[in-house]
């Protein structure tokens, strides 16, 4: 099998495809990851309404978002195994409809339990998606701009944590908690068809070139990036899953939705920056975001009861974190290789890992400790980030020598 025409145009350096950046190809994997990551979260600003439309809890309402993690855990690495010889197109189209069969049936369901497994669907079907985009953008891209496209195509989780889940909770007072997921499948139809028209075809991955699991990870670099993910993003989870209870030191409770609008702003700058830099500057990037990552949770310690401390903090947090997902998996990519997809498929599993684990490491942390040691635990993390980072200077976060030679 051989790639199609569009592939081919892409890829021949001869061609004026190959000098600049596919922007249809790439804005539609943008929306596929806004679409992902707003499916994902939307059910956590409709809990009440959810849970009094379904006839349960809100506690059990909650569980819409657990099970769609728990899909994404549990599927991304075997699913991404087993179908790395198909064809890459249809593989992202059936992502994608994954999406729209949960929210469609999420807005028609008035069965818990039914509702539950389509949105255990939906987390596999996340899980394959964040699999194949990193790999898919950096295929359809020059090699001198693979780490802009993957930018590009990462762009819209930060789009959705910082707009979309706003402007879902408001909706859902306005059209109600199921408009809102029939916005979501029409959203995605719309997609369907724009993958359709402007996203190229790539063969799968050949048999005789496809490396086993464990080869994958014994690759150079490899640990590194997935041991940076951890730390990093447990950071991040402890503090954005009780932002609330912690906002309370400084009396923001009720600012907590102006705090967070402050932290998703700063992230579209980060990963606007992200993007311009990325090819040339990957190791400083992550390193740079390490540190001001630490710099925010250096106020948030020392100053946890002033608001103004707060609000720059939650910039510096929002400028560390908007770009973290493009670093990570631009680094993923380049140290897998041919194997990009299965490493991707690695760092999903470890993503979500890491964002399961700040929900227990942190319920468990106010429980015992209360508020004041989220910074510091916040602090050790980082600080284990950094230094894993530092240290990876030839596999995994290299530096420019070693990049280029």
């Amino acid at each position: 099998m051989v790639p199609t025409k569009n592939a081919r145009a892409v890829n021949d350096p001869a061609t004026p495809q190959a000098q600049k950046l596919p922007w249809a190809g790439l804005l539609a994997l943008a929306m596929a990851a806004f679409i992902t990551i707003l499916t994902e979260a939307l059910p956590a600003g409709l809990l009440p309404a959810i849970g009094q439309g379904m006839g349960v809890s809100e506690a059990a309402a909650g569980q819409l978002v657990t099970v769609y993690a728990l899909g994404s855990l549990l599927a991304a690495i075997p699913l991404t195994a087993m179908t790395r010889g198909l064809r890459r197109r249809p593989l992202l189209l059936a992502a994608i409809i994954g999406f729209l069969v949960a929210n469609t049936v999420t807005a028609v369901s008035a069965s818990y339990s039914l509702t539950l497994v389509a949105r255990f669907v939906g987390g596999v079907a996340a899980g394959l998606l964040w699999a194949l985009a990193a790999g898919y953008a950096a295929r359809m891209a020059p090699d001198h701009l693979k780490g802009r496209a993957i930018a590009v195509a990462m762009a819209g989780t930060p789009l959705a944590l910082s707009l979309g889940v706003p402007a879902g909770t408001y909706l859902g007072a306005v059209i109600g908690w199921r408009g809102c997921f029939w916005l979501m499948s029409g959203l995605t139809v719309i997609l369907i068809a724009w993958v359709l028209a402007k996203v190229p075809d790539f063969v799968g991955e050949p048999a005789g070139r496809r490396l086993t699991l464990r080869c994958v990870v014994a690759l150079p670099g490899i640990l590194p990036v997935l041991g940076v993910v951890l730390t990093y993003v447990l950071a991040h989870n402890i503090l954005y899953t009780y932002i609330a209870p912690f906002l309370g030191q400084a009396g923001l409770v009720e600012r907590t939705d102006t705090v967070l609008l402050v932290f998703g702003l700063a992230s579209l700058v980060s990963i606007w920056a992200v993007g311009v830099l990325i090819d040339a500057r990957l190791r400083a990037l992550t390193l740079a975001s390490i540190i001001l990552f630490g710099a925010a949770a250096v106020i948030f310690w020392l100053w946890a009861a002033v608001p103004a401390a707060i609000y720059l903090a939650s910039a510096l947090w929002g400028l560390a974190f908007g770009g973290s997902a493009t670093l990570f998996q631009t680094a993923s990519a380049r140290a897998a290789g041919p194997a990009a997809d299965l490493a991707q498929s690695m760092l999903v599993t470890m993503w979500n890992t890491a964002i399961a684990g700040g929900g227990l490491v942190g319920g468990l942390l106010l429980e015992r400790f209360g508020v004041q040691s989220f910074a510091p635990t916040l602090l050790v993390l980082v600080a284990v980030a950094f230094i894993v980072t530092f240290a990876a200077r030839r596999h995994g976060f290299p530096v420019a020598s070693v990049l280029t030679a």
